[in-house]
C-alpha cells in the first residue's frame, strides 16, 4: 500500500460512495475508518484522532454542518473536507464559516478528493527551519502552527492558518485570488475564488483588533502588511 499517511475518517451514509472513497484513500496510503451518522462520527473523532475528516453534509442524525460546528466549539481543529450533493453557494459559505477547510460537490473525482486531503496534510508538515513571522501584533509560528495577537492565542482552521502564513510570508506583496487558490488550496479551478474571500473574512474576524494587517487590493487580491496608522 505504500507510505502510511495516517487515518482518515470518512463520514458518508451512501455505501457505494463510502466504499469508493475508502478504495482511493487506501490506495493513496491512508488508513480509512467509515461512519454513517453524525453521532457515531463524533465519538470516532475523539477515539481515533484522524489526520483528516471527509464529511458528507447530509448524514443522518447530527448533520455534517452541526458535526463540524461541534468539533470546532470543542477546540478540535482536525482538517475537514466537506462533500455534498448540494451546489448551493450559501451551503458552501456556511460550511467554510463553520470551520471546514475544503469543499467538494458530488459528483467529484475520487482522485481529486485524495489530492485535496494530501494537500491539507502536506501543508501541516513544516520544515524545521521555518521562521516565526511577525506583522504588527500578529505572530505566526509555523512549527507549532500557532497564531497570537498581542500574546493571546487565535484558533484557526488548517486552511485559515495556511492562508495567513502565505500572506505573511512576503509582507506587502499582493497575491491574486488565483495565486492563493493555487498555492494554498492546490487547485486550478478559479471559478471558486469566492472561497478565498470567505476565508479571508473569517481570518480577519478571528484576528479581531489586528484584522487590518490583511489588506484588500480592489480588483486584484490581498496582502499582509503593517497596520496603517
Amino acid at each position: 500500500m505504500g507510505e502510511d499517511r495516517g487515518l482518515v475518517l470518512v463520514v458518508e451514509d451512501e455505501p457505494t460512495i463510502a466504499d469508493l472513497e475508502r478504495l482511493y484513500l487506501a490506495d493513496g496510503g491512508f488508513g480509512v475508518h467509515i461512519e454513517r451518522d453524525g453521532g457515531r462520527a463524533l465519538e470516532a473523532v475523539a477515539r481515533l484522532r484522524p489526520v483528516a475528516i471527509v464529511l458528507d453534509i447530509g448524514i443522518p442524525g447530527m448533520d455534517g454542518l452541526e458535526l463540524c460546528r461541534t468539533l470546532r466549539a470543542r477546540g478540535d481543529w482536525t482538517p475537514v473536507v466537506f462533500v455534498t450533493a448540494r451546489d448551493d453557494e450559501v451551503d458552501r459559505i456556511l460550511g467554510l464559516e463553520l470551520g471546514a477547510d475544503d469543499y467538494l460537490t458530488k459528483p467529484f473525482s475520487p482522485r481529486e478528493l485524495v489530492a485535496r486531503v494530501r494537500a491539507l496534510i502536506r501543508r501541516a508538515s513544516v520544515p524545521s527551519g521555518a521562521p516565526v513571522r511577525t506583522i504588527g501584533t500578529v505572530v505566526l509560528d509555523p512549527l507549532r502552527r500557532r497564531v497570537e495577537v498581542g500574546g493571546a492565542r487565535v484558533e484557526l482552521t488548517a486552511t485559515e492558518f495556511d492562508l495567513l502564513e502565505h500572506l505573511m510570508s512576503q509582507p506587502g506583496r499582493v497575491f491574486t485570488r488565483e495565486q492563493l487558490l493555487s498555492s494554498v488550496w492546490g487547485v486550478a479551478d478559479y471559478s471558486s475564488s469566492r472561497t478565498v474571500d470567505v476565508h479571508v473574512a473569517q481570518v480577519r474576524l478571528k484576528l479581531g483588533s489586528a484584522a487590518s494587517v490583511i489588506h484588500t487590493v480592489r480588483g486584484v487580491g490581498y496582502s499582509a502588511a503593517e497596520q496603517e496608522a
